[in-house]
């Protein structure tokens, strides 16, 4: 790939979570940046404020593996779709976009969240939680998402628009509960229809 760098020899890269979609952060890379991304699989950008390179994670333990590195139209940015081993931000958050609009999720980042509060249940085990009670009962959870998966086919044959809608937010809600409880994620699941689209 032929990459347009700037005049100070750099080239901004976005950096994206493979699995969720999530931006995680904006930074830059020179041309030794990127051969070492290539020749590692782990993300090396360039730090504009120390001078040097920086090998994400290296101090932190928060690395990055590099799953695809996309050049756009130009050639004179990136794109680096990554599988974070922790959070993004120095700060600590798991993404560098977490301040300005932020109230209203967008529609991408929805399900990525709600599997996290998932997560979060499943560790904290607050009293009285639906999702907890869903979690500890497996054959449960397996009737609900049945349950969930009959009413959305009824109102799909005879209700309107709305209420195939909210139950098929019913479904996905259920399901994801029933993979947390495998311990397991709708990235797994996507990864299976990846592979079959190959």
């Amino acid at each position: 790939m032929e990459i347009n760098y700037d005049v100070n020899g750099l080239v901004p890269v976005v950096i994206q979570d493979w699995r969720t979609g999530d931006v995680l952060t904006l930074a830059y890379a020179n041309a030794e940046a990127v051969a070492k991304t290539h020749e590692t699989g782990e993300l090396h950008l360039w730090s504009r404020s120390r001078n040097e390179l920086w090998h994400k994670g290296a101090t932190s333990g928060n690395t990055q593996a590099v799953k695809a590195l996309r050049l756009d139209c130009d050639g004179d940015a990136l794109l680096a779709l990554v599988e974070p081993a922790g959070p993004a931000c120095h700060t600590g958050a798991r993404t560098c976009f977490f301040t300005g609009d932020v109230a209203e999720p967008a529609p991408f980042e929805v399900l990525p969240s709600l599997e996290r509060t998932l997560v979060a249940r499943q560790s904290e085990r607050p009293e009285g939680s639906y999702t907890v009670e869903l979690l500890d009962n497996p054959a449960f959870i397996g009737e609900k998402v049945e349950e969930e998966a009959e009413e959305v086919a009824r109102a799909a044959r005879e209700e309107t628009d709305d209420r195939v809608d909210n139950e098929a937010a019913d479904v996905l809600y259920h399901l994801l509960v029933l993979l947390r409880s495998r311990d397991r994620s709708l990235a797994d699941a996507t990864e299976v229809l990846r592979e079959r689209s190959r």
